[in-house]
């Protein structure tokens, strides 16, 4: 029995680092990552690896992971299949998401801690602060798009030639 269980698992791990798709969005995420730090370095003139593991930033890593998906998927299966237009949806609500709902709660966040700072300034109370930095900008989603379309389309141009 727990061998079955194994294989199956093993299958589906090979199957999963073997697609191309899901490399050439793990690509992209990695890309916009490392990008973020030097988007940090090029605003603040120093190096903050810590950028690189926290939400938010220039460019968005979520839009370039699931826009480097759609354009992958639609560049092999077709613009007009199926599997393209699942992948589209996904992306354009991964983009809403990202611009949107975690941008309005982090601006929540910010106000919440002003509150509490203002609230318990004088006093020698632990309060937790919220993490205010969680969406993304239209422009940083943008980019994002941007990058992750550039990502599929290189990698499919070098590798299928």
């Amino acid at each position: 029995m727990f061998g079955l269980i194994y294989a199956k698992f093993w299958d589906m791990l090979c199957g999963i680092t073997i697609n191309e798709h899901v490399r050439i969005a793990f690509l992209a995420m990695l890309l916009a990552q490392v990008l973020k730090i030097f988007f940090y370095y090029l605003r603040h003139r120093k190096i903050n690896f810590r950028v690189f593991v926290q939400p938010s930033g220039m460019p968005s890593s979520h839009t370039a992971m699931v826009m480097a998906l759609t354009a992958s998927v639609g560049y092999v299966s077709g613009w007009r299949s199926n599997t393209f237009a699942i992948a589209l949806v996904f992306a354009v609500i991964v983009m809403y998401d990202a611009a949107g709902v975690r941008r309005a709660a982090g601006k929540q966040a910010r106000i919440l801690n002003m509150l509490m700072e203002d609230l318990f300034t004088k006093k020698k109370i632990n309060e937790m602060r919220l993490k205010e930095l969680l969406g993304h900008t239209p422009l940083e989603v943008f980019f994002g798009a941007l990058l992750g379309i550039f990502i599929a389309l290189a990698y499919h141009f070098i590798y299928k030639i």
